[in-house]
Order: C-alpha cells, then sequence, then structure tokens
C-alpha cells in the first residue's frame, strides 16, 4: 500500500528526548550481559529536547554509564566492582597461596606429608609450578624474620597478611566459597596429624577473614577432621 500524497513512509517522532554520548575512559570488565570477560567504554551523556528530530533545549545529564564492546549493553558504574575472570582467579590463587604458607608457618616444615599437601593445594588453585621446595623455603625466609620479631608482634603480621589476602576475594565468595578456602587450608594442617594450637589460631583467622562465625569455623574444622 503506497503512503498517502505528502508522506514518505517513514515514521516521524514530533518531540522527544536525545541523548548524545561522549566517552571518557575504557578498560575490560565482567559484563553481567553477556557473562564474561570483555572492553567496556565509560561514558557521559548530555540529554536534549528534540523537535522533528532537531536537537533544541538542553534537558540535563546522563550517567556515567559502563557500555559493553560486545552487547553494548550500558550499566552502572558500580559493575566495576567486580573483578574480572582473570583478576578473581589471580585472586583466589594469591588467597589459597597465602593460606597453606600461614598454615605451613604454623606447624613447621617439617612434615614432608604436610609439603605435599600444600602444594598440591597451591598448584589445584593455579599455581601450576609451585614445589614442595619452594613453599619450605618461603616459610623458612618467614622464619627468618620472625626471629626479629616478638611471638606477638609476627602473629599481628600474619593476620594482616590473611586478611589483606583474603577480604577483598570473600567479599566475591558465595559461602560455600569461602568455606572451600578454609577447608583447604584444614586439610593441610590435619594431613601430619591433628591440629596444633598454632595451626587453630590460624585457621580461625582465615575464617574471620573470610567473614565466617567462630562457629560456622569451629564446625568446619571438626568435620573436616572427622572426615579425614
Amino acid at each position: 500500500m503506497l503512503p498517502a500524497r505528502g508522506e514518505t513512509g517513514r515514521k516521524w517522532t514530533v518531540c522527544g528526548v536525545r541523548t548524545t554520548w561522549n566517552t571518557i575512559g575504557d578498560g575490560e570488565f565482567f559484563c553481567p550481559g553477556c557473562g564474561g570477560d570483555r572492553n567496556y567504554r565509560r561514558r557521559t551523556g548530555r540529554r536534549r529536547f528534540t523537535l522533528l528530530g532537531v536537537p533544541l533545549l538542553p534537558r540535563g545529564l546522563a550517567g556515567p554509564v559502563v557500555e559493553c564492546g560486545s552487547c553494548r549493553e550500558r550499566f552502572g558504574t558500580e559493575v566495576l566492582e567486580h573483578p574480572t575472570c582473570t583478576r578473581f582467579s589471580a585472586m583466589l590463587r594469591d588467597a589459597v597461596h597465602t593460606v597453606a604458607l600461614a598454615v605451613l608457618a604454623a606447624g613447621g616444615t617439617g612434615s614432608r606429608t604436610a609439603l605435599e599437601a600444600a602444594a598440591a593445594t597451591v598448584r589445584a588453585a593455579g599455581s601450576e609450578e609451585c614445589t614442595e621446595e619452594e613453599l619450605a623455603a618461603t616459610v623458612d625466609a618467614l622464619a627468618v624474620d620472625s626471629g626479629r620479631l616478638s611471638a606477638d608482634m609476627f602473629g599481628a603480621a600474619l593476620s594482616i597478611e590473611l586478611h589483606e589476602a583474603l577480604e577483598p576475594l570473600s567479599a566475591h565468595l558465595a559461602p560455600a566459597g569461602r568455606e572451600s578456602v578454609l577447608l583447604q587450608g584444614a586439610r593441610i594442617a590435619l594431613s601430619d596429624g591433628p591440629y596444633s594450637p598454632a595451626e587453630r589460631e590460624v585457621l580461625s583467622t582465615v575464617g574471620t577473614a573470610l567473614r565466617l562465625t567462630g562457629d560456622d569455623v569451629a564446625r568446619l574444622l571438626a568435620g573436616v577432621r572427622a572426615s579425614g
């Protein structure tokens, strides 16, 4: 059907609001729309009232928003607080490595069984080239440093190290994921016998840094010991 005289077949919008976007930055983020790591553009916009498609009066600012380079969907800037998959994997790898070192430092490196369990745990978390010798050397270096500190100062330094590695990660882990990190440390501690008081103290600190309650930590430590 042909358009009537004076019509062109195009549907015109008499008036509306148009946003003109301007890119102010870019980077990589985890896109909630795509479900993976993507490039993004950080953008701000200016709204204008339009009449017959012609921009006229300013109607304020828009954004800032984060626009995915793949799906083009726009999100609030809070999505940048979520780590990329690559960053999350690195955070998890570093956290498990720190927990393994802390447990070994508490129990000592005299047990080959504990060193083997720790190295296997660290490798499974992504540090594929980690060896028992490497872990032992690192723990021995920590022991040398601790000789220059009082026991209380060393314990405080170890606690700070655990909190720095675990707290940023815990915000992005489900409860089961936080429990899993603690259980990995518990299995290392149990690999050469029952928990020592020092190992229990370290694992309690791990649980606190992972936002687990004291009751949850006690339940998990008892459960893994009973299952072993």
